[in-house]
């Protein structure tokens, strides 16, 4: 069985690509009891999860995760916070389901988030900036978020920009260099089409596909006058290149692969390389 991978809420799973693609598990949120069994299930079929969550989750969230790893003694659990607003984790979390059949050991698919994240570029357009608090705001954005038709694309990652939308010819923001196809997710008052019809043919999307909304998506941007949506790579074989062309290393804590400089399961840092200890004498000492 693959290594299973696990969300926090069910609108967090998007439909898969293919038959291949197996499905995303959520982490039962009822008593304490239910989160263990069900994480022991997981193990016991699986043998590793990677449990993604969002770092802006409610903090009583967070440490049911870790209790759970806690009390279940195991070192088969990854915990992974990734900094991306709803749409873009629940993208996240669909490329590790494509990559989890493929020959990656649950230490490298661990380690892959951070670059694959890197990847994804998550954004919205917003009928207001007033609340918003994960993307640096200037004073100026905010007094205009209080004019009628007032109109923003703003991009969370993997570099934040806003731009205020005041007119048919405005350039949106820098999207990706690499083809990529485009999630949208509409509000209950979308400020406009604008994201089907200006910033996917400015990206150069090779294809676009409308989702629900994510529950949690309101309150990360601060509106609910919004579109959110989120692009990255979405052939597997492609994936399975960037993932594949990184340098692979042992984990000095637990023995798992790893790529990139911290391990997904235990989280220690990359050991430095040792140094020559005869290169380390003083000069003159043999």
């Amino acid at each position: 069985m693959p290594t299973a991978i696990a969300v926090t809420s069910s609108d967090l799973v998007l439909p898969p690509h293919d038959r291949q693609t197996p499905p995303a598990v959520v982490q039962p949120q009822g008593t304490l009891e239910t989160s263990l069994i069900g994480m022991h299930t997981l193990i016991e079929q699986h043998g590793y999860v990677i449990a993604l969550h969002s770092s802006s989750d409610e903090p009583e969230l967070t440490r049911r995760l870790h209790t759970v790893r806690s009390v279940l003694e195991s070192d088969r659990i990854a915990l992974l916070g990734v900094d991306l607003p709803p749409l873009g984790l629940a993208l996240l979390a669909q490329q590790l389901r494509q990559l989890s059949v493929c020959d990656f050991s649950p230490g490298v698919l661990a380690s892959s988030v951070r670059l694959l994240a890197h990847y994804i570029y998550a954004g919205a357009l917003l009928g207001s900036v007033a609340k918003l608090d994960r993307v640096p705001v200037t004073l100026k954005s905010h007094a205009k978020s209080w004019l009628p038709g007032a109109r923003f694309a703003v991009l969370a990652g993997p570099r934040p920009q806003l731009v205020r939308l005041n007119g048919a010819d405005q350039e949106p923001p820098a999207g990706p260099e690499f083809g990529t196809r485009l999630l949208v997710a509409q509000g209950p008052q979308p400020p406009s089409d604008w994201v089907t019809a200006t910033l996917a043919p400015a990206w150069q999307v090779q294809g676009v596909a409308t989702v629900p909304l994510p529950e949690g998506s309101t309150r990360w941007w601060g509106t609910g006058k919004l579109v959110e949506f989120a692009a990255g790579l979405s052939d597997v074989s492609v994936l399975y290149q960037l993932v594949s062309s990184v340098r692979r290393e042992e984990c000095h804590w637990c023995g798992l692969e790893l790529i990139g400089d911290r391990c997904g399961f235990c989280a220690a840092p990359l050991r430095e390389p040792e140094s020559d200890p005869v290169r380390a004498l003083p000069r003159g000492v043999t």
